[in-house]
């Protein structure tokens, strides 16, 4: 007999609610496999949960790579309003917070990416790249006079919290809230973060989801307050932060507060999170992997491009985002109709056979690497691309010049989460 969470994807159930995404990786992927293989329906259920009934309790999952690609660069058809990133609607007065422009379509998608596009540009980069270096040197040396404990905390999450705080210009005494606060929000479906909750599927009680809402309320609510102070100071004295460009810009289109304090809450969170399990995978993949990492310290400059590329395929740090279907369409062999939700896996398609070969193998020389790990293609892709790549060169390269035998010890403690492939904590050695 198939074990229950295998049954339950065979039946449509799992993929949206927490037993599922509680199972080993192993059998998750395997899953997927079966997904894109047409063993099991596609058709998802969604869960019923206190304050996000919607009207549709039933999604279609995107599981190929080129169904996720050309639903990324059909906006015309997939649509990311009302939500991109949860499975059910957000009640409506935690859109304040999380109603970032990763939740918009054109005009507003458009106008809000034109103004932050301003904090990734080329010299806003440059000029980062001696504090980034800064940065990752301080975390090693830290690291040599603490022994190693907890990769996530002491490396992983720390670099990233650090380098957005530099980029916004937060003042110290908010720094350590950010972390906990970034927790709270990316760590709803799992335990240890989100008050004790256990389930997220049909039998979420009541008081689980208001413990849910409140908490996320919680959360947004002190990292807006967190911006609009900081907001407010800049539009009074602008310094060279990325604050200071997009509240008190020079060419006076700049950010409203509520648009400011989303795309705060947004970089501080999705910026913070990505990276963290980025890194963390990337040392667990080199311990299970060590000719990867032979053939990378023989040529880091050569190959540590093709080695994040990899690194970011195989994790997929962003499991999957949401579109909502605006007018009936035929698509890639499937009828769809306007109110449908989509649920696009970029884990599924980082894995596709028809795409990858051997993917389940971790291959840093692996050419071509279209994987959509960043995103799929078009006007929601990742536009913190470059500074992602940048982190995790300088952090990569710091950690094994200086730790040579930098290994991980046991398994990760993974994060459950239907949207993040995360990891909480790390034991290590060097």
């Amino acid at each position: 007999m198939a074990p229950k969470h295998q049954a339950e994807v065979a039946t449509g159930y799992g993929l949206a609610g927490s037993r599922f995404w509680s199972a080993p990786e192993s059998e998750r992927l395997d899953a997927f496999t079966r997904l894109r293989a047409g063993e099991v329906s596609r058709w998802i259920k969604v869960p019923h949960i206190p304050f996000m009934a919607d009207s549709n309790d039933r999604a279609w999952a995107l599981v190929h790579h080129a169904e996720v690609v050309e639903a990324s660069r059909r906006s015309d058809l997939f649509s990311s309003e009302p939500t991109a990133n949860s499975v059910r609607d957000f009640p409506g007065f935690l859109d304040k917070y999380y109603g970032s422009m990763i939740n918009m379509d054109d005009p507003r998608h458009s106008r809000n990416r034109t103004v932050v596009s301003r904090a990734f540009t080329p010299r806003v980069l440059a000029k980062m790249e001696v504090d980034l270096q800064r940065r990752a040197s301080a975390i090693v040396d830290d690291i040599l006079k603490e022994g190693p404990d907890d990769f996530v905390t002491q490396v992983a999450a720390r670099l990233p919290i650090e380098v957005i705080c530099d980029m916004l210009g937060i003042p110290e005494k908010y720094r350590e809230e950010i972390y906990p606060l970034t927790n709270r929000i990316l760590g709803f479906n799992d335990p240890e973060y989100n008050g004790g909750i256990r389930r997220f599927d049909d039998d979420t009680t009541l008081l689980d989801a208001t413990k849910f809402v409140t908490g996320l309320a919680g959360a947004g609510l002190r990292l807006f307050k967190i911006a609009n102070q900081l907001a407010k100071q800049r539009v009074k004295e602008p310094t060279d932060d990325v604050t200071s460009m997009l509240v008190a810009g020079q060419d006076h289109d700049n950010l409203t507060p509520q648009e400011f304090a989303s795309f705060f809450l947004l970089l501080v969170v999705a910026g913070n999170e990505t990276i963290r399990t980025a890194l963390s995978h990337a040392v667990h993949l080199f311990t299970q992997n060590p000719d990867q990492l032979r053939m990378l310290r023989a040529d880091f400059e050569g190959r540590i491009g093709g080695a994040i590329e990899e690194i970011v395929r195989y994790s997929t740090p962003v499991i999957w985002f949401r579109r909502n279907v605006t007018r009936e369409c035929y698509f890639h062999g499937k009828e769809l109709f306007p109110g449908n939700k989509v649920f696009l896996y970029y884990n599924s398609a980082n894995r596709d056979e028809k795409v990858f070969a051997n993917p389940n193998r971790f291959d840093i020389t692996r050419t071509p690497n279209p994987h959509v790990g960043y995103g799929g293609p078009g006007p929601h892709y990742c536009l913190g691309v470059h500074l992602a790549r940048r982190e995790m060169t300088v952090m990569l390269r710091e950690l094994y010049t200086r730790l040579p035998n930098l290994h991980t010890t046991g398994e990760p403690a993974r994060l459950t989460s239907y949207l993040i492939n995360g990891i909480k904590h790390m034991s290590y050695a060097y």
